[in-house]
């Protein structure tokens, strides 16, 4: 995340200081402070047949790397409504979510930390066809999953998920 040399309320030059063990930059001027705080960002986990949707990334960072289809909240978006969105923009699927999956704190993004809200979505319409940020959308079995995750929380996010929700991985077939 970049640092302010100078504030972007008055341009006066920022100084450091700690805030509760906390490192900060603030105005002396007009007292404006630069809290680095994590960008909201959300997601849809989404299984059909027993398989779960993963999108590969076509734009840095990680290009060629996969990960659950999800991406960093808009302004005034809720993060129920960038799941759906972030989903529709990648795989051109339509979704109801269910209920909320899990939590995580992504801290291996180069571009800003993140707090990613995944949710439990199941298909109402459209047909999958990769797009926008994805250069390949396909629902993939356990033993299919990509070896190449792009971030720490969707690798997670797999792991809890064959632990804690290993029934939807099951297909009629097994």
């Amino acid at each position: 995340m970049a640092v302010y040399k100078h504030c972007p309320m008055c341009a006066t030059e920022m100084k450091n200081f700690n805030d509760n063990g906390q490192k900060r930059r603030y105005c002396p001027n007009c007292g404006f402070v630069h809290y680095k705080n994590p960008a909201p960002a959300a997601g849809c986990v989404v299984f059909k047949d027993g398989k779960l949707l993963w999108v590969e990334r076509a734009h840095e960072p990680k290009v060629g790397y996969w990960t659950i289809p999800a991406g960093f909240c808009e302004w005034e978006e809720n993060p129920a409504e960038t799941a759906v969105r972030e989903l529709k923009e990648e795989t051109n699927l339509d979704v109801e979510i269910t209920g909320v999956f899990k939590i995580y704190n992504g801290n291996d993004d180069p571009r800003t930390n993140a707090i990613l809200i995944l949710y439990f979505a199941d298909v109402v319409g459209g047909e999958l066809k990769a797009s926008d940020d994805a250069s390949r959308a396909e629902f993939l079995g356990l033993h299919e999953s990509p070896e190449k995750i792009a971030f720490k929380s969707h690798k997670q996010a797999l792991h809890d998920l064959k632990t804690n929700y290993p029934e939807k991985f099951k297909t009629d077939a097994n």
